[in-house]
């Protein structure tokens, strides 16, 4: 599928490209090397991503954010991916809970959390919904087991809600300002019928941060706990209706989270590419070019087939998104497909540079470090599949 981008589209390109060339990539190894993974973040980073746009691109135009179109949103992605995956996400994970703001929240919500969201560079967004004991069956949930899925409980008092339990490995989660809480409100039907969703702003009593996750990839993107302990929350901060979660996380925010995915993976696979060619160049065995080796050049052929045709299928799939099809297979399905070719990509990469004598190059270590991430991100791979079930819908 051929795709003849706007102007606009392109100069959204162009910036993260910039952006990611000049800033993001000069740091990425340096800060993937520290340590402590809460010392990994770079807010110098973010302040100045935020003040090109790349936090709150997909904010509405009428509330200051910048609201470019699901296509842009790919290329813009892929590009800061190309810099630094994880720095690309700690961008992006902000676009999805914008998308939500925009089409489930009230005026007086927008009010008070969009409005700080636009204004404030280090403003950043999460969503509170994995937890350490309610198992993957949140994303397709057994349709009549009450006891499966979130455990973290809200019950009302009055005009406030209290939030007890706690949820993990959550994104932004020792960086964030606001959180979108997913909590039981009816513990006696399935997690479908009885869920709610909150936002709940940093600093609210009660709630706090525990561990900062040390992961063997993307460890410049925050992943910790976040502990409620009789943490009081406003009825005025529940997203659309009591008991109506499910319905909240649809729409739009529910596939872009598979394409975001995807397109980072791309971007990925790209400096994947840019990595393995810079070695097939410039290192040498047996007197000639790695380049002019036979196995590397297929190497090389199949890490440039598989990123082109994941590129052509996200571009597809946010396509469909920006004609208004929602609930597409393709908006799922190309998260498994990227999860298979980054995989397989940076693999070769790694490959190649071993050719080149078996030292160990620390960005194709981490870009296979990176990849392996995407194992387990929204879910597995094997849940995503009953995706195939709005296939069958339509047969």
């Amino acid at each position: 599928m051929l795709y003849t981008f706007t102007d606009e589209q392109l100069a959204w390109q162009k910036k993260a490209r910039e952006f990611a060339l000049e800033v993001i990539r000069p740091r990425s190894l340096e800060r993937d090397q520290i340590a402590d993974p809460l010392e990994t973040f770079d807010w110098d980073m973010i302040r100045r991503g935020s003040q090109l746009g790349f936090r709150t691109a997909a904010a509405p135009k009428a509330y200051g954010g910048h609201g470019i179109d699901f296509v842009a949103q790919v290329l813009v992605m892929s590009e800061l991916a190309r810099g630094d995956s994880a720095a690309s996400k700690a961008f992006s994970q902000n676009w999805k809970w914008s998308h939500l703001i925009a089409e489930n929240c009230t005026r007086d919500q927008k009010d008070r959390f969009l409005k700080p969201f636009i204004e404030d560079d280090t403003y950043l967004l999460g969503s509170a919904s994995t937890e350490p004991n309610a198992g993957s069956d949140n994303r397709y949930p057994p349709e009549d087991d009450p006891r499966s899925g979130w455990r973290l409980k809200a019950v009302r008092q009055g005009d406030e809600w209290v939030l007890n339990g706690e949820k993990t490995f959550i994104a932004n989660g020792s960086v964030g300002k606001l959180f979108f809480v997913s909590a039981r409100t009816n513990p006696d039907v399935p997690i479908r019928e009885g869920t709610t969703v909150f936002m709940v702003p940093m600093g609210t009593p009660g709630f706090r941060v525990g561990k900062v996750f040390n992961k063997s990839g993307w460890r410049f993107y925050q992943n910790a706990e976040l502990i409620f302990e009789n943490a009081r929350v406003p009825h005025a901060n529940v997203v659309g209706a009591v008991n109506g979660g499910t319905r909240v996380r649809g729409g739009a925010a529910a596939d872009f989270g598979d394409l975001e995915l995807a397109a980072n993976a791309v971007g990925v696979c790209d400096a994947a590419l840019d990595s393995a060619w810079e070695c097939a160049r410039t290192q040498t065995r047996g007197g000639k070019r790695l380049a002019d080796h036979q196995l590397v050049q297929l190497k090389l052929n199949q890490m440039h087939a598989k990123t082109e045709a994941l590129r052509s299928y996200a571009l597809r799939s946010a396509a469909e998104m920006d004609q208004g099809v929602l609930g597409s297979p393709n908006a799922v399905l190309v998260m498994n497909f990227s999860t298979d070719v980054i995989q397989e990509v940076t693999r070769l990469n790694l490959e190649i540079h071993g050719t080149a004598g078996g030292v160990a190059d620390a960005l194709a270590d981490k870009l296979v470090r990176d990849s392996i991430i995407w194992t387990h991100l929204a879910g597995d791979a094997t849940q995503r599949l009953k995706v195939m079930r709005r296939l069958a819908a339509k047969a």
